[in-house]
């Protein structure tokens, strides 16, 4: 994946009205450990949040993709993902952040 896509999901993502999102994505994977070979389905990444916030949250997830912070795992049951074991400190430093 080219540098120049990564840098826009960057900046999509770190603006201020996804910011928290991705913070609760990332902290959700973390704390229930999906790293790596552990996966989720796709769609359990915005259970737990409000109604009105499902479609943010998914779009979010999707720019985290596109920045290699979560992998995907393509499965005869369906689109897995979890956290890149290889960004885990820039993962945690993410969540840190104020």
């Amino acid at each position: 994946m080219s540098s120049d896509v990564t840098q826009r999901a960057f900046e999509k993502v770190f603006r201020n009205e996804y910011r928290e999102a991705a913070k609760k994505i990332l902290e959700k994977l973390l704390r229930h450990e999906f790293i790596g070979g552990r996966h989720t389905a796709f769609e359990n990444v915005s259970k737990g949040f409000p109604k009105h916030l499902v479609g943010e949250v998914r779009e979010t997830a999707k720019e985290l993709v596109k920045m290699n912070l979560i992998l995907q795992k393509i499965t005869s049951y369906g689109l897995q993902v979890s956290l890149n074991p290889r960004k885990m400190e820039q993962i945690e430093t993410i969540i840190r952040d104020p």
